[in-house]
């Protein structure tokens, strides 16, 4: 490619600086570099990417937050403080990038409302990416709805009754954040909707076979050009690891088991449990009799800073070499081998459709946010997973027996989440709704 078509090409991404939401928006940036798209990423300093990770002509740009509001619980306010924070650099930042040359557009994490509102200021045509599902972005568009209908603040009394604007959804299913007053949570979801109605287009990671309908009622609702591309973690490489401090990979380990025998526990990148879930979690584990790899990672217990894990008494002698214990895996390579047949998971959206992705199903343990919508329907409307409940042993064990063991349901599940991992292949394919949405995305882009 000239030089010349390179500037014109120039895309330019600004991913919200957390690893669930800079995943995916670095795998959207991969594809559109292999279509021939020059890329710009910027970011802020928090989280920064490591440029020598990824291809040698992407741009890293930093964008400066000199305010940058203190980590908090409270994430609604966090993140209206955090777009306050950084607007204005965004905006300078983005201005720089037109006086040295054309962009062709700027694509920015759905959470990003100021900085939608610089490029529109700009004149830069701007589009959002949704990187949790359609269902949750569907959420957002109804919830200022949900509170005037009393199904919020979240009653545990009422939790299984059904929210009938928003079906499946129970009560208890319905995204929020305790430590975020309700009305603060909603203005900030109009915000991030809003911003999307405004923009050239949405671009989401699902794909039709999971969430067709749900794609098409947001289309319709925002009057807006809707992209469900995903998964994106089929259409490039997975995210380079962090740096190793010499803990043992568990892949080695893996090609020492049975076919379909180990089950993988992660609770992702963000949640956090205290000791005595800990606890109940290790004595699920070793009372289930399977083998297992688990990921505690640095700062997953609360008010313990390390990643070492202080087994009860007599359960490591239980446990034996039965189970492994990390603090960091290569999540695909051990969702794509042989030895998994289950994952013990948050219900991250990331996790989730990369779990689809390789048909492994799931027991579901949501912690915050838009988990709980997530696990149900991995559990009741692609029925490719078990609900466990409530983080304790009873619970943990059963649901594991549930999803493993030799009973007609969890063959039943298993065959489902093989089923799905087709129709993800379906979806990338050529020809398919993935695939295709792609190209309609890049005719968009090419259409500025």
């Amino acid at each position: 490619m000239a030089p010349c078509d390179a500037v014109r090409r120039r895309v330019v991404l600004f991913p919200l600086p957390y690893l669930g939401h800079m995943i995916p928006m670095l795998r959207l940036a991969a594809a559109l570099h292999a279509s021939g798209h020059a890329i710009t990423v910027l970011h802020t300093e928090l989280h920064a990417p490591d440029p020598a990770c990824y291809p040698a002509d992407y741009r890293f740009v930093a964008v400066p937050a000199p305010d940058l509001p203190a980590a908090t619980e409270d994430i609604a306010a966090f993140l209206v403080a955090l777009n306050a924070s950084c607007a204005a650099a965004f905006k300078d930042r983005l201005a720089a990038l037109l006086a040295g040359g054309s962009v062709r557009c700027v694509v920015t994490d759905v959470v990003w409302f100021s900085a939608q509102a610089a490029a529109r200021d700009l004149g830069v045509p701007a589009l959002a990416l949704m990187t949790s599902s359609a269902a949750s972005f569907r959420t957002f568009m109804a919830y200022r709805a949900l509170l005037a209908k009393g199904h919020l603040p979240y009653d545990e009394a009422r939790g299984n009754a059904p929210v009938e604007e928003l079906p499946p959804f129970r009560v208890r299913d319905l995204q929020r954040i305790d430590a975020s007053s309700l009305d603060t949570f909603a203005d900030l979801l109009e915000r991030f909707v809003d911003a999307a109605r405004r923009s050239s287009g949405l671009i989401v990671n699902t794909f039709d076979a999971i969430e067709g309908p749900e794609v098409g009622y947001i289309r319709d609702g925002l009057s807006l050009p809707v992209f469900p591309v995903g998964p994106l973690n089929r259409f490039s490489p997975p995210p380079p690891p962090p740096p190793q401090d010499g803990s043992p990979c568990c892949l080695d380990w893996l090609d020492n088991q049975s076919p379909g025998s180990v089950l993988f526990v992660s609770l992702g990148t963000v949640a956090s449990v205290d000791a005595y879930e800990l606890a109940e979690l290790a004595w699920a584990l070793a009372d289930a009799g399977r083998p297992f790899v688990w990921v505690v990672r640095p700062g997953m217990v609360r008010g313990r800073p390390s990643c070492s894990l202080e087994l009860p008494g007599g359960l490591a002698e239980q446990i034996g070499d039965r189970g492994m214990v990390v603090p960091w895996t290569p999540q695909e390579k051990v969702l794509g081998h042989a030895a998994v047949g289950a994952f013990l998971t948050h219900s991250g959206w990331n996790s989730t459709v990369e779990a689809l992705s390789e048909g492994v199903p799931m027991a579901c343990l949501p912690c915050f946010g838009d988990q709980f919508e997530t696990a149900r329907y991995a559990c009741d409307v692609w029925k490719v997973g078990v609900e466990v409940g409530r983080l304790q042993r009873g619970a943990v064990r059963a649901a594991i027996d549930r999803l493993m063991g030799p009973g007609i349901e969890g063959e039943e599940i298993r065959q489902r989440a093989r089923d799905l991992k087709g129709k993800v292949g379906q979806c990338i394919g050529e020809g398919g709704s993935s695939h295709m949405a792609l190209l309609g995305l890049l005719e968009r882009i090419a259409s500025f």
